[in-house]
């Protein structure tokens, strides 16, 4: 995106780096900039399984999407969605149920814009503006209940936000509203970073956040605190867990666990 870089990008800080756009850099994708670049160069300095690990959500999101899919889900919202790029949700969802519906969440304009783009011709997707930190606005938004029917269960997936929300902020009680406003059989998928097996890198990688999340004074959250998004629902076994042994597609991708710091877990909610 060099070109675009050079004449700017209207309505898009290409000067700070971002997430998702970091993100995208990570998994292989073009739809990055250079600040996002430099600060994903500069972690992978620190952590480089960092850059495996970026495919090991998009693994864990897929495995409890295909999942959520055998339990008959079939409706799906994924939260702080990121940039579209390989097996996608709706990718993996329609692959076994062509009509599967799924709304795509964030408040990215690089990611609304691309999202947009990609799906303008699906009509059983949408990609919405959205907070997390709203959930009400969210659940009550026009364009999510054009596709989602709420009073059916749906599969709400929130694989890799809630780690740059600040506890200031009470990102519990927006998962907990969420969990409270859908039908009985709808799941909750998460994914979150800890760093219970590597206090070496807390450090590091708090400082290299500083600029671009508002949570960087917190301490980071620990498995057990991460155990209470999950409560009011029934987590599905093996329970929250690091990624790479949710449910593993083969022995070998379950072995070295902590190599991916991440937790991950889905719950019924009933």
């Amino acid at each position: 995106m060099s070109g675009a870089e050079r004449r700017g990008v209207a309505g898009f800080d290409t000067s700070t780096a971002n997430i998702a756009r970091m993100s995208d850099y990570l998994l292989g994708g073009k739809d990055n900039f250079a600040a996002d670049r430099d600060l994903a160069e500069r972690l992978l300095t620190i952590a480089p399984e960092i850059k495996d690990m970026a495919t090991e959500v998009r693994d864990f999101l897929e495995r409890a999407v295909r999942y959520l899919v055998d339990q008959g889900i079939t409706q799906f919202v994924n939260v702080a969605s990121g940039l579209p790029t390989q097996r996608n949700t709706h990718e993996v969802a329609q692959s076994l149920v062509p009509d599967a519906r799924v709304v795509y969440v964030d408040d990215d304009p690089v990611v609304l814009t691309h999202g947009r783009a990609l799906l303008a011709t699906n009509p059983h997707t949408g990609v919405v503006k959205g907070n997390i930190l709203q959930p009400a606005e969210l659940l009550d938004s026009p364009d999510i209940r054009r596709v989602i029917d709420f009073d059916q269960p749906v599969g709400l997936l929130i694989p890799a936000r809630l780690q740059y929300l600040p506890d200031v902020s009470d990102p519990y009680k927006s998962v907990a509203y969420l969990r409270d406003h859908v039908a009985s059989g709808s799941h909750l998928v998460i994914g979150h970073a800890v760093f219970d097996a590597r206090p070496d890198l807390v450090g590091p990688i708090v400082e290299a956040f500083r600029r671009i999340v508002s949570n960087a004074d917190d301490a980071p959250r620990r498995r057990e605190d991460v155990l209470r998004f999950f409560d009011g629902t029934e987590l599905v076994d093996p329970g929250l867990v690091y990624i790479r042994r949710w449910r593993p597609d083969s022995t070998a991708a379950a072995s070295r666990p902590d190599k991916a710091w991440i937790v991950g877990g889905v719950a019924r909610v009933p």
